[in-house]
């Protein structure tokens, strides 16, 4: 009885969730039918500048879709100074599944690391191939790649935890993100995202309602220079990150955050 009375109070949330997905995955699929047919069109450059465009406004246009509709709270205000710094390289935590929409909707210049597999999904892969986005299949064309991207002046977006958070709060980080800044003298900003809910969290699944709304809130950490020793560096940003989650207090508002929003159970 429980729990249909659960299922039963859950389902005027449910619908406007589930609506916000649809327009997602309506969003993504169009652009992507379009980006198929740009890629063999545009130059690289061109394509790559309108690529990483479009993709931002688009997740933009999203989350403002979803702080419209009270499902969600976004504050992710502390990466708009940040935007059009060039030769920049983004390292966060990953909660969940939407971490990369929520930087690179703030982050015209930046392309991702993205699994192989993603290259092919319908969804994804024709407007991640036009932004020039980078597969992770090959470890040394990844590095170049990224490389390269950072010296033509774009920006990176680079969650070193390699997958979404499993043992918060924080996976051991994986190699790859100071290589890559120490080859392309390339600076390292951190960004922590704050968020309570569980939702697209590792076991997760899309399609379960959390408490809502879902609140995320991003805030700028420390900058490191790269280093000719990128394995310690490596050590030293991931301490950093697991001492400042376990250290700061729920309560604690940085100057780019708003009040948390009340959260319906």
């Amino acid at each position: 009885m429980n729990r249909l009375l659960r299922l039963g109070l859950s389902i005027p949330f449910a619908l406007p969730l589930y609506a916000l997905l649809v327009l997602l995955g309506t969003i993504s699929l169009a652009w992507n039918l379009v980006a198929m047919l740009l890629y063999p069109l545009l130059p690289p450059a061109t394509g790559r500048a309108l690529g990483r465009s479009v993709i931002a406004r688009a997740y933009r246009f999203f989350w403002a879709a979803a702080s419209f509709s009270g499902m969600m709270r976004i504050d992710a205000d502390c990466l708009d100074a940040l935007r059009d710094e060039r030769g920049l390289i983004f390292v966060a935590n990953h909660p969940t599944m939407l971490d990369a929409l929520l930087l690179v909707a703030r982050l015209p210049r930046s392309a991702c690391i993205m699994k192989a597999d993603l290259m092919r999904n319908v969804f994804l892969g024709a407007g991640a191939r036009l932004a020039r986005y980078i597969r992770n299949d090959s470890a040394r064309t990844m590095v170049r790649l990224a490389v390269d991207d950072l010296r033509n002046g774009g920006q990176l977006v680079i969650f070193p935890e390699g997958t979404r958070t499993v043992t918060p709060p924080l996976n051991a980080f994986r190699p790859g993100v100071t290589l890559i800044a120490k080859l392309a003298q390339a600076p390292i900003q951190t960004v922590f995202i704050d968020t309570d809910s569980p939702y697209l969290g590792k076991g997760w699944p899309l399609w379960r309602v959390p408490p809502l709304p879902i609140v995320f809130r991003l805030r700028l950490g420390q900058r490191f220079a790269p280093s000719q020793d990128s394995n310690a560096l490596l050590q030293q940003i991931e301490h950093y990150f697991r001492q400042s989650m376990e250290q700061r207090a729920p309560d604690a508002q940085p100057e780019c955050q708003t009040s948390r929003a009340p959260t319906l159970s």
